[in-house]
């Protein structure tokens, strides 16, 4: 950040008082911008064995494959932000069954939050951010074209656990060094 949010002054890069960690620092106001990792949300939609995916009409990553998902918006909570994002991104209306997948991606500070949810019915679209919409079982899914390793990684767990049962949370960490692995 280059100016400050409070009084408009260019700010300078310096570790508060009290604090272990360079930010951004206004030196006439005093005031500290604290930048924080962005959290995006969104839902693995299920409907008779099969799960939402929808083609990205926008980038990053136009024309791949995604869960509808999408970045966590102030005063919402994380599950309300997960059926706002695939009301958005598919026009399709869902309830949360569980949380299902966490993942830190350190590196590009981002948190992934995705919930299984239950479609509550066949009825989706395309939408300004999705040119195709459509249910996949493990099968047919598009593998090769999904947009995220966080994605791709969380399919990879539903399925697994699809197949076992059972379904549980998943907690895991994507480094720079293993994200298209």
């Amino acid at each position: 950040m280059k100016y400050c949010n409070q009084c408009g002054t260019p700010t300078v890069i310096k570790i508060p008082h009290g604090d272990n960690l360079p930010r951004s620092v206004c030196e006439s106001c005093g005031f500290i911008q604290y930048e924080n990792p962005k959290v995006i949300v969104g839902c693995i939609a299920e409907w008779e064995d099969k799960i939402l995916l929808c083609k990205r009409a926008i980038e990053p990553r136009l024309g791949y494959w995604t869960l509808p998902a999408g970045f966590l918006e102030n005063n919402e909570t994380s599950q309300e932000g997960a059926l706002r994002e695939t009301l958005e991104e598919a026009n399709a209306k869902a309830t949360i069954i569980d949380a299902f997948s966490l993942i830190d991606i350190p590196h590009i500070n981002q948190i992934y939050l995705l919930y299984r949810a239950q479609l509550a019915n066949a009825s989706f679209s395309t939408t300004f951010e999705s040119s195709e919409v459509g249910l996949f079982d493990e099968t047919t899914l598009p593998w090769d074209e999904i947009a995220f390793a966080a994605i791709k990684k969380s399919l990879e767990r539903y399925f697994d656990d699809k197949r076992k049962g059972i379904f549980s949370l998943h907690v895991e960490t994507i480094n720079a060094s293993t994200q298209n692995k």
